[in-house]
C-alpha cells in the first residue's frame, strides 16, 4: 500500500459493469480533490493478478463479479493482500454483505446508485486513513508483545528444597537457586560469602578477620 501523502492515489476498481465503471471515473474526474489515478478490470482474478505486479493504494470492489459473488472476492483480496484497503460496492439490497465485509476486514462499504463524488472521495480517504490506523495499532501491539516477552518475572508459589535450597522448576527439574533466577528473571549474580557461612566454613579464616 503507498502512502497517502503521495501526490497521487492510485486505486484499482475491480467492476464488471462498464456503465458503473465511467461513473466512478466521472465522479472522480469532478470531485474538487485531485491526485487519483484509476485503472480496473472486470474480473477478480485479473484483478489480483494486477495487485501482484503493480503498486496500488486502495481497492474498489464490486461485489457481484462473473468470477466471484458475495464475500469471497472480499476474503480473496484480504487474505492475499492483507496491508491493502478495500471499499466494496453493493446493491441496495446487499447492504448486509457491505456490513459483512467490514466485518471481514473490508475499511467501508457504498450502494450502487447512491453515490456522488464527494461520497466517493471521502470515503476513499476515510479507509486510507483507517487502515494507516490499523496498521499502527498492530505495529504498537507487536512491539509491546516483544517488550514483555523480555521481561522475565517471577511469582506464585516456588517449590524449593528445605535444605539445599534448590528449586524445582515446572518440568520437574531441580535448578540451583541462581540458575533458576537467571532464567527467570533478568537479575545478575556476583558470588560473596555471608558473615554466618564463612564462621561456619572458615571459621580460622574468620577469627583471624574478626581481629
Amino acid at each position: 500500500m503507498g502512502n497517502m501523502n503521495n501526490s497521487v492515489i492510485k486505486i484499482l476498481l475491480i467492476e464488471d459493469n462498464p456503465g458503473d465503471v465511467r461513473l466512478i471515473e466521472e465522479m472522480l474526474t469532478e470531485s474538487k480533490s485531485s491526485g487519483f489515478a484509476l485503472e480496473s478490470t472486470d474480473r477478480l482474478s485479473a484483478g489480483l493478478n494486477l495487485l501482484e505486479k503493480k503498486r496500488f493504494d486502495i481497492v474498489l470492489l464490486d461485489l457481484g463479479l462473473p468470477d466471484s459473488q458475495g464475500i469471497y472476492a472480499v476474503l480473496r483480496i484480504i487474505e492475499s493482500f492483507p496491508a491493502m484497503p478495500v471499499i466494496v460496492l453493493t446493491g441496495l439490497s446487499d447492504e448486509v454483505v457491505g456490513l459483512e465485509a467490514i466485518s471481514k476486514g473490508a475499511q467501508d462499504y457504498l450502494v450502487k446508485g447512491h453515490i456522488e463524488s464527494n461520497l466517493l472521495v471521502r470515503s476513499l480517504r476515510y479507509s486510507l486513513e483507517r487502515k494507516r490506523i490499523e496498521e499502527e495499532k498492530e505495529k504498537l501491539i507487536k512491539d509491546l508483545r516483544d517488550a514483555l516477552g523480555k521481561i522475565k518475572t517471577l511469582s506464585g508459589m516456588l517449590p524449593i528444597c528445605a535444605s539445599c535450597k534448590k528449586i524445582r522448576d515446572d518440568k520437574g527439574y531441580w535448578n540451583q537457586i541462581e540458575s533458576y533466577l537467571r532464567d527467570h528473571s533478568e537479575a545478575e549474580f556476583s558470588h560473596g560469602i555471608c558473615p554466618e557461612c564463612a564462621e561456619k566454613f572458615y571459621p580460622d579464616y574468620y577469627k583471624g578477620e574478626k581481629k
